[in-house]
């Protein structure tokens, strides 16, 4: 036999009314004495209310936002005859109970109206989250802390999941830089609002690209995950500029053309020698350094599918000529779509060239688990004072940037003005 069943809010401390912040069950959801029904939140706590009886959700009463206070119906659920769980009922005692001491500590103040706010585990999903083995202590310990209990493993008995299981898995979520612990964003934010475009005008769906998705996915992390610093110069590349236009010419019976990135990839395999700290990387514990004794550079391609960064290695060890003739064959991999993964993997650094295109600064994201990367921008005439008068010299617009937990501001301005004195005299690279 069974009959409608009203379950309504038990006693709930000294507060006139709580805001509901969770519904956890659906219309249809077979549930069982104990259940959590919905959260609440005072000033000073927040609480589930347990279902007294077993059985299925036929009506929900209420809506994320809503006050509602003791004796107000939560859900009509069709039950079996009988009394209410008293488990249930002593659950909900010994959480109002914290809620009554932590609202006496507190001195004597009237209760501020309830505002509606958003939810505090807006990214966990209810359903997985509602089915999870854990008692309700825990799945309060969880909410509390953002964690979707779905993605966290149990081991207590029956593989129910206890305290030491939610700390854990947030250690390790912290430790690995694996993001957010409920799926969310992992410094808190709210989420982008999904908005219909169309209804402003004529819109196109474009589809991004594997390599677009993959490129967005990878600068994100970076972008959160290190503290970057961008330190600015300029280098005088008036002299270089004159031998290179020198050098195409001499070799070009040879079909050797050189660019400016062939010399600037020199000049930074030199900088990574003299400050080798700019040639490390970090392991991910945060604990130790791991300091590369090889000077391979990346070099960001424009594709037509998106941006991917090819690796040349021992730059220290190639001429102009084997660096230029390599990186123009491996760009032309990368526009064919012929990069294979062994050839994007095991940089030092990283350069990301906007010259040919212009503008005058930007800020790189490093290319983890690098720890610096080089911009270029276009160059361009400027009057520079000698001391005596200005005189026109071809500028070049340099932008490192760097994971401030391995490199200092001093190291970098030091890298950067090392890697322009370079620059501004070729003969400085053969020493």
């Amino acid at each position: 036999m069974s009959e409608m069943v009203e379950v309504k809010v038990p006693d709930i401390g000294d507060f006139d009314s709580v805001e509901i912040i969770e519904i956890l069950v659906s219309v249809g959801d077979q549930i069982a004495e104990e259940d959590s029904l919905i959260t609440v939140e005072s000033d000073k706590a927040s609480m589930e209310i347990p279902s007294s009886h077993a059985g299925i959700v036929k009506e929900i009463k209420v809506n994320i936002g809503d006050s509602i206070a003791e004796g107000g119906v939560v859900v009509i659920i069709e039950a079996s005859a009988g009394a209410a769980s008293e488990a249930a009922k002593e659950d909900v005692k010994a959480e109002v109970v914290e809620v009554k001491e932590e609202k006496q500590k507190a001195s004597p103040a009237p209760v501020p109206a309830v505002q509606q706010k958003p939810s505090p585990t807006a990214n966990i999903e209810p359903v997985s989250f509602k089915n999870a083995h854990a008692s309700p202590a825990v799945r309060k310990f969880a909410r509390e802390l953002g964690v979707d209990l779905s993605k966290v493993g149990g081991s207590g008995r029956n593989s129910r999941i206890v305290k030491d299981d939610v700390q854990a898995f947030v250690k390790q979520v912290l430790t690995t830089g694996g993001g957010s612990v409920n799926g969310g964003s992992a410094l808190g934010v709210e989420p982008m609002p999904e908005i219909d475009f169309s209804q402003f005008g004529e819109v196109e769906i474009q589809p991004l690209s594997k390599i677009n998705k993959l490129t967005g996915k990878f600068l994100h992390r970076n972008w959160v995950n290190i503290p970057h610093v961008t330190q600015f110069d300029e280098a005088d590349i008036t002299s270089l500029e004159a031998f290179r236009k020198q050098s195409n010419k001499e070799y070009e019976r040879d079909g050797v053309k050189f660019t400016m990135l062939s010399f600037i990839m020199k000049a930074v395999a030199a900088g990574l020698k003299k400050y080798p700290r700019f040639n490390s990387s970090l392991e991910p514990s945060g604990e130790n350094l791991i300091l590369k004794n090889y000077f391979n550079i990346g070099v960001a391609v424009d594709t037509p599918d998106g941006l991917v960064v090819p690796v040349i290695r021992d730059v220290d060890t190639k001429s102009l000529v084997e660096i230029s003739m390599e990186l123009r064959e491996l760009s032309g991999k990368a526009r064919d779509k012929k990069l294979k993964p062994s050839d994007m993997q095991g940089g030092s650094m990283s350069i990301s060239s906007l010259g040919g295109i212009g503008g005058t600064k930007f800020t790189p994201i490093v290319n983890a688990p690098e720890v610096a990367i080089l911009g270029v921008s276009k160059a361009e005439m400027k009057p520079v004072w000698n001391g005596s008068e200005f005189e026109p010299k071809l500028m070049c617009p340099l932008c490192l940037s760097y994971d401030h937990r391995v490199v200092d501001g001093a190291d970098g301005a030091r890298f950067i003005t090392y890697v322009s004195s370079l620059l501004a005299d070729a003969r400085r690279l053969l020493l």
